[in-house]
Order: C-alpha cells, then structure tokens, then sequence
C-alpha cells in the first residue's frame, strides 16, 4: 500500500462490485471507514454489478477505464476494492489504472500493523501480512533483505530474483511462527493457572465499534483503548471484575473486533489472541443498537466464532449504545431475551458511556455465576450413585 506516514491523508476511489450476494454495502460505507481509520481520505466512490469477477481486471476493461478517469478527475493516488483481488486481477488492474491498487485484505492488515501494541500482537500481524505478499511477488517487500543472514543467506549467483524473494518470504514466515509458539506457550501457562484457581471466565466479543473497550472500561475501571473507529483494540486485555450481587471475582477479557470478510489469514494468526473467547465460559456478545445493520453484523460475528470453535459457548447479548437511540426506538424493559436460530438468548440494553443498564447487566452475570455454583455444591453421594 502506498506510504500513509504525511499527515495528509492520501486521496483514493473506493471500488465495489456487488454480484448479487446478501449485505453488499452499496453504500461502501465501511470500506470508507476502514480507509479513513487507515489514514487515507475516500474522494470518489464507484459500485458496479457483475454476475462473476473478470478473470483479469475483475471488474472488465470498460469499467476499468471509467476508474482510471474517475481517480484522474478526483487526483486520487490509489483505488481500494472492496473484496479481494487475486495477485493476477492487481497486477493487471496496476497497469490498466496506472496507480497503487489494493483491496480489503490489506487495508484491514495494515490497520492491524498499525494498532498492534503487545509483542504478541505484532506477530500476529507480522504473519499475516507474510502470508499475504507471499502470494503476491512484486518486489513489493525489499525490507526482508535486511532480516536475512547467515551463510547462503543471499543464495547462489545464478539464483533468480524471484526464487530469493520466495526464500526470504518463506525464512521470515518460520522465524515468526516459532517466535508466535512461544508467545502461545506462554499464553497457555497464564490459562491454566486461571482455570487452576477455578476462575469464571467472561469474554467480550462483537463487531469492531460495537463498543466493546468502553463497555470493558466501564465494568472494570481499566484504561484499555477506546475510540469511535474500527479495530480500535487489537489485543486482548483481561481484568478481575468483582461482582458484589455475587461475593466473587470473575476473569473478563476484551477481544479483537470482528468484522465482515475478514481476511482468514488473520483468522489464524490471530488464534491465540481469540483463544481467549474458546476459553470462557461465558461470551458478552456487544452489539452497536444504533446501528440498523446489526443483524447482519450478529451474523458474521456467529460466524467467526464457529471458524474458532466458540459457537456452542453459552451467550449473553449486550445491545449497547441505549443512548444513541431515538426515543421511539427504546426498549420497553431493560432485560429480555432475542432469538437466534429458534433459542431465546439473554439479552440487555445498555449505554456503556452513561451508565445506563450497566447494574442489570452485573446482576445478570452476577445470577450466571451463581448457577453454575450451585449444581457443584448440591451434589452429594447418594445410595452410591455415580457423579
């Protein structure tokens, strides 16, 4: 991706081609945001229709010279798409606008490369965007050079370029696996001493800016990062929460944000960092209330959690942002259940940054805890029976 370190934020046309699938955002509203919160500056927007992706310019020649013009009239300095491109479709589509042309994929990465703050984070990241350019050899990463050493380091004389980018992509991608094993050894100790003291583990997940951190900051008086953008909080941040209504202290972790099409390689980079969602024993599944595509963000969260096997742990949904809901909207009671694939979920409205709805929601987690107590200490030997 084109150099985003100026202050200036760097023009681009975000592309999007809708091939008649559900959700597509004609609006490319969140590709706009994905690139704002990358530093970039959205000046045009383009939506075209396709039944299937061109094999070579995914979106056709015509439509690639109205691009080309679009990004000349606008002085844009780069096109996003908002799905992926095959290494081919960019290379192609590079030569035919004449400029940097990158898709979601990246844009999503380098958000990621960004935000990453704990040495386990950036090597989540680090491997992903290893994963990604090593499908795409372009001389695009020269600053490997400078990791490799060592004896043969550099290969013999009559080795080609390529077959060096292709070693050096493949040495970096082992050396930070390993560095990430490591990392995830060390992750599993601190697990299994938690599970050693028989702490209740929560886990918050949702869409990115459903509000999770504040919604985290507002139980447990931490300072993890919040702000209004998306991937605000990449690595995960656990604190004891004590639960007065119960008399006991319960572990509670904030999660990467999840968000639509994201890229699988992030998916499993990032399997230590959601680890910690795998692990508990409740999810707190936020969602953004205000926002009317809620459904389909629930989904593609729903979604994920199966790629990482935490579908079938028990759920709490949080609809947050009660504040930012028109008067007509709010709910007659603070406490219900929704349905999700025919099972009635616990569900309550509240506003992390007010306060509102916050003391039902710790009675509730607060009555979880308790439940699961109880069987334990009720269960005593009788006549011999098996436990």
């Amino acid at each position: 991706m084109a150099d985003h370190s100026q202050t200036v934020a760097a023009p681009v046309v975000l592309v999007g081609v809708d091939f008649g699938l559900p959700h597509f955002d004609q609006e490319l509203e969140e590709l706009g945001l994905l690139a704002q919160t990358a530093g970039l500056d959205p000046v045009a927007r383009l939506v075209c229709k396709r039944k299937v992706p061109d094999a070579a310019l995914f979106v056709g020649s015509g439509k690639a010279d109205e691009i080309r013009m679009l990004a000349q009239m606008h002085g844009a300095k780069e096109v996003l798409f908002d799905q992926a491109l095959s290494p081919a479709q960019q290379r192609n589509l590079e030569r035919a606008l004449e400029m940097p042309v990158n898709d979601r994929t990246l844009l999503i990465l380098e958000i990621f490369a960004q935000r990453a703050r704990s040495h386990e984070g950036k090597l989540q990241v680090e491997l992903a965007r290893l994963q990604y350019i090593a499908t795409r050899l372009v001389r695009r990463w020269t600053h490997l050079e400078r990791q490799a050493g060592g004896i043969g380091g550099r290969g013999g004389p009559g080795e080609k370029q390529i077959e060096l980018d292709r070693r050096m992509i493949a040495d970096a991608i082992k050396r930070t696996k390993e560095r990430l094993q490591k990392v995830k050894k060390q992750r599993a100790t601190q697990r299994r001493q938690r599970e050693r003291r028989d702490v209740f583990n929560i886990s918050l997940v949702g869409y990115t800016n459903a509000g999770k951190s504040t919604l985290f900051n507002a139980l447990v008086k931490a300072r993890a990062y919040a702000a209004d953008q998306l991937f605000a909080t990449l690595d995960t941040t656990t604190r004891q929460l004590y639960l007065t209504e119960a008399s006991t202290s319960v572990s509670l972790s904030d999660t990467v944000g999840f968000i639509r099409d994201l890229p699988h390689g992030l998916v499993d980079a990032f399997q230590a960092t959601l680890q910690e969602a795998v692990d508990a024993d409740l999810l707190l599944h936020v969602v953004d209330a205000s926002n009317p595509a809620f459904p389909e963000q629930m989904e593609q969260v729903r979604k994920v959690l199966g790629e990482i096997g935490a579908q079938d742990i028990p759920q709490v949904l949080v609809f947050n942002k009660l504040d930012a809901l028109e008067p007509g909207q709010r709910p007659a009671e603070l406490l219900d259940c929704y349905e999700v694939d025919s099972v009635a979920v616990p569900r309550v409205f509240v506003s992390a940054r007010s306060g509102e709805g916050l003391s039902a929601l710790r009675q509730l987690l607060a009555d979880t805890v308790l439940a699961r107590a109880v069987p334990q200490e009720d269960m005593t030997p009788d006549d011999g029976a098996d436990l």
